[in-house]
């Protein structure tokens, strides 16, 4: 399915085509763009010349077909397979690239922290920060 399939607000138009795939003609109507329909022919129609000319004699259409279509299986498996992996290399890679940004920035505030006035009064109690935003001055001051 190509993406124009996908547009809601596209008008659908049916038209009829016609594929030679395997040496035979193919009759067919779609509302799929007929050159990007022959561009899939060209592409099975390439998968049966790379069997070689001995393999074409040999085979009816219809095993050629089949042959080309497990190699295709074959593909969509394989490329499902890279996806999911990738998927899961690029979930891992941003995850520990996550983790490092909450580190360093646990770390930041950790530092901006101890560097901070002590504001403790005698006798242990916490004073609040003065209304101007300048810190109290510490016990020690």
């Amino acid at each position: 399915m190509t993406e124009a399939n996908l547009d809601p607000y596209r008008q659908i138009v049916r038209e009829t085509v016609t594929l030679e795939i395997a040496g035979a003609k193919y009759r067919m109507t779609s509302d799929t763009d007929s050159a990007h329909l022959h561009r899939l022919a060209a592409i099975v129609n390439n998968r049966i010349d790379a069997m070689g000319p001995r393999a074409k004699r040999a085979g009816s259409p219809a095993q050629l077909l089949a042959v080309v279509a497990l190699g295709l299986a074959e593909d969509l498996q394989v490329a499902e397979l890279r996806r999911q992996r990738l998927k899961k290399t690029t979930r891992d890679v941003v995850s520990a690239a996550m983790q490092r940004i909450d580190d360093r920035l646990r770390t930041d505030a950790e530092v901006r922290a101890s560097e901070r006035p002590d504001t403790t009064l005698p006798g242990g109690v916490q004073a609040a920060a003065p209304l101007s935003g300048e810190p109290f001055p510490s016990a020690d001051d």
